[in-house]
């Protein structure tokens, strides 16, 4: 499954208006299954199901219809695909939607292969992890990049005053005067856009403006974490493998070459000169007789 739930975060929110409401749904269908998370800006329901769902709801809902399960899913995908892509051409299937206590459920009627295709999506509420996994912190990377876009922005229209600075300062003029701009002023700019622009800015509605405008920058900012999680997992691992390995040797080591410091009994012959007299053998000797050893190991 994680192909789904990875495949699932990688695609754009589309909006969908229904005959009852409008809802935000994203979609990601294989041939092992598909994953579904649709959301009414209230509430977020998810449904994510394999092939042995798809073959008992089949028999359940459309008992003329025998097909293998991947068959159903590629009907399905060809259903949902232009409807996600363009809520104004959303096909020949009819879709609808009913609340059924805590969850959702999303209908479908079609026709496949001339007779008649139902499906029902069951979503269910959708886990926290699952709404910050595709809401809470894509939308804060979302924000995150705006601002450093602003910042871009900001530094760049300084930039423009100083030049068109020292194109006055060396004679130039404007051939039209409409064409004139005042200096770049952050503060009074962002104080007239929280006064005139903020409003209508943050107007939600039903979704439509987030679904529309901004879905390249949201697969951008999951890519990007998908991609960050991968490089943090390939990174880790054998570090940690290492690390822990690293860890244990030294240690049975340092053991092994700490008893026989202390319990080695005195052979007779010829007196040599003490070499741990002084007292306990210290860190870096242990480390020496440790690589001794373990060059005797392996010779």
């Amino acid at each position: 499954m994680e192909e789904l739930e990875q495949g699932l975060l990688m695609q754009p929110w589309a909006w969908l208006q229904l005959a009852e409401n409008s809802l935000l749904a994203k979609v990601y269908i294989t041939r092992q299954g598909y994953a579904l998370l649709v959301s009414d800006l209230q509430q977020v329901w998810h449904e994510q199901v394999d092939t042995s769902v798809i073959s008992q709801r089949a028999k359940e809902l459309n008992k003329r219809l025998t097909a293998p399960p991947e068959a159903f899913l590629c009907h399905l995908d060809d259903l949902l695909r232009p409807l996600l892509k363009d809520a104004s051409c959303p096909g020949t299937a009819t879709f609808s939607c009913d609340h059924v206590e805590e969850a959702l459920i999303l209908r479908v009627r079609s026709e496949l292969s001339g007779l008649p295709f139902y499906w029902n999506f069951h979503c269910i509420l959708a886990s926290p992890s699952l709404v910050s996994q595709h809401l809470i912190r894509p939308l804060m990377g979302m924000s995150l990049a705006l601002q450093c876009q602003v910042r871009d922005l900001t530094t760049l229209l300084h930039m423009k005053d100083l030049e068109i600075q020292d194109y006055q300062e060396s004679g130039a003029t404007l051939s039209r005067d409409r064409l004139k701009t005042e200096p770049f002023e952050e503060n009074s700019f962002l104080e007239r856009f929280m006064v005139e622009k903020l409003p209508e800015a943050c107007s939600v509605g039903d979704g439509r403006p987030f679904a529309t405008n901004l879905q390249s920058m949201y697969m951008a900012v999951t890519r990007q974490a998908i991609q960050g999680g991968q490089r943090h997992h390939d990174a880790g691992d054998p570090q940690t493998s290492s690390s822990a390995f690293s860890h244990i040797t030294d240690n049975q080591l340092l053991n092994q070459v700490e008893e026989p410091v202390s319990s080695t009994p005195s052979l007779p012959g010829p007196e040599t000169e003490p070499t741990v007299s002084s007292g306990p053998m210290q860190r870096p000797q242990l480390l020496k007789v440790k690589r001794k050893k373990l060059r005797g190991l392996f010779s």
